[in-house]
């Protein structure tokens, strides 16, 4: 199906470059109508069913829509405040860890600082996150004298990817950073069982590294969603929402293009949400909404486990 829609996008491209003499092919052009694509499933998991799959996608992609509103943190403001900033630290310090602490070489701590300005995260907290991850001391050596002791007898956190199942076939990949791992796999472990999920080799096979762009998607038709994808480069674009149910459209594309495609974007106008690397199912599990309900309890405990970081699935809400 992916292959497919690929495809699609090339010959589609082909057809727009010969311009108006091309011959007619049985591939959709702009302004055509087009038959809603059939989609894409695996047999073993989350997605909303508003989510609306453009021509060139063979299925929605995960983080960016209904469902992921439903696995927001949870309880009082400022605790989920305190919460959402930790996790904003950790991965400040995945992303300097990975690429350095130039957010103008570093896509991913780029896209990390946009969300913490989105959010309102205190500047101060920022500059700790990005020192601490480089191992550079406060510039003001009379404050915060015990939390530099501390951060000196701490041993390193290191990043860790685990891969699980949920009891109706879904797929997690659980990144987390943490300083004892023992102590993570244990803790990871307890809150799959009491949720009916289990550690499981090969779910990463079903998930790729991707570049993806987003772009606020109102007054944007599926004809010129599918316009901006051809003239930006990108080999997909899907519909979907944010956690407040603004429309979103996803570009995906090769990890090493995102610079390129979020350009491109912006000088055909378009106003950018966020560029980064995620990863994107290569099929997803329709879940009815009983098991949407469970799934959403395990995520959020999950979630709320100190070291987890995100939480990546392949889950699509059954229509």
């Amino acid at each position: 199906m992916a292959a497919g829609a690929a495809a699609a996008l090339r010959a589609l491209r082909t057809l727009l470059r010969r311009g108006p003499e091309a011959t007619p092919g049985s591939f959709p052009v702009p302004g055509a109508r087009v038959p809603p694509a059939t989609p894409c499933v695996s047999s073993p998991p989350w997605r909303s069913s508003s989510v609306r799959t453009l021509q060139l996608s063979s299925a929605a992609c995960a983080g960016h829509n209904k469902w992921s509103k439903v696995k927001n943190i949870k309880g009082p403001k400022d605790e989920a405040r305190g919460r959402m900033f930790m996790k904003f630290g950790m991965l400040i310090k995945i992303a300097v860890k990975e690429g350095g602490p130039n957010p103008d070489m570093n896509l991913n701590l780029a896209q990390v600082l946009e969300q913490c300005r989105n959010k309102n995260m205190p500047k101060a907290a920022v500059e700790a996150a990005i020192r601490s991850a480089v191992g550079r001391r406060p510039t003001d050596t009379h404050a915060n004298e015990r939390t530099t002791e501390r951060q000196e007898k701490a041993k390193p956190a290191s990043q860790h990817m685990f891969e699980a199942r949920g009891p109706a076939g879904y797929l997690l990949l659980i990144e987390v950073l943490s300083d004892n791992n023992t102590r993570t796999h244990q803790e990871i472990k307890r809150v799959l069982t009491k949720n009916r999920a289990m550690l499981s080799d090969g779910a990463r096979h079903n998930f790729n590294r991707r570049g993806v762009v987003l772009v606020p998607g109102e007054n944007v038709s599926t004809e010129r969603a599918l316009e901006l994808a051809i003239e930006a480069g990108a080999e997909d674009v899907q519909d979907t929402e944010d956690e407040e149910e603004r429309p979103l459209l996803q570009f995906i594309c090769d990890m090493a293009e995102v610079r390129k495609v979020r350009a491109s974007l912006e000088q055909l106008g378009m106003q950018i949400t966020s560029a980064g690397l995620e990863f994107v199912p290569r099929t997803l599990c329709p879940l009815d909404q009983e098991q949407l309900d469970a799934a959403s309890t395990l995520i959020e405990a999950l979630n709320d486990c100190p070291d987890v970081v995100r939480v990546w699935d392949n889950i699509q809400a059954d229509s």
